[in-house]
């Protein structure tokens, strides 16, 4: 395990989240030391699913994505589930924010169908990634070069498949975070 202590870590997600693609990287970034925070679309607890259709349990926020300073974290993380990835793309917060995380060149650990945020935030042209593989036309068609690899680090962009890759997924942002000299 990673020492993380003095890094920060934002998970951007609204309803609908895929519950082990938030629950299991923070709790492991919190583990190694990091404060890990939650931004949404709105200041009450947020609805997790598993499999996309089953509820689970509410999860706390710290705050709103329009509260998200992107110069006060050192990473961002991008859950899944197909509801919570359809509803953060069309989020201009949440475009905003990754593409300023991306422009800082901060780790930016995006999984499932959490990338169909960078396609529309103009990010997927040119990069090396993977997806929940149903986004693989969607990320080809928007300039992307599509792999099916657990675990994708194209320079700052962190992508996973889904859940069964949470290991490497959350061993690829402690690598980066550890990597980044803090500027």
């Amino acid at each position: 395990m990673s020492d993380l202590n003095g890094k920060t870590v934002a998970i951007i997600a609204t309803d609908f989240f895929e519950e082990a693609e938030l629950v299991s990287p923070r709790d492991a970034l919190r583990e190694a030391g990091a404060q890990v925070r939650i931004y949404s679309t709105k200041n009450e607890p947020i609805q997790a699913v598993e499999g996309d259709t089953q509820p689970t349990q509410k999860v706390e926020v710290d705050g709103t994505l329009d509260q998200l300073d992107v110069d006060t974290v050192d990473a961002v993380v991008v859950p899944g589930g197909t509801v919570n990835a359809d509803r953060m793309r069309v989020e201009e917060d949440a475009r905003a924010i990754v593409r300023a995380v991306d422009a800082a060149g901060k780790p930016l650990a995006v999984i499932c169908h959490g990338p169909w945020l960078l396609v529309s935030a103009g990010l997927a042209q040119g990069r090396r990634l993977t997806s929940y593989a149903s986004l693989a036309d969607d990320l080809r068609n928007a300039g992307a070069e599509w792999v099916d690899e657990e675990v994708v680090v194209d320079e700052n962009l962190i992508t996973s498949r889904d859940p069964d890759d949470l290991p490497a997924f959350i061993e690829a942002i402690e690598k980066a975070l550890t990597e980044r000299v803090s500027a």
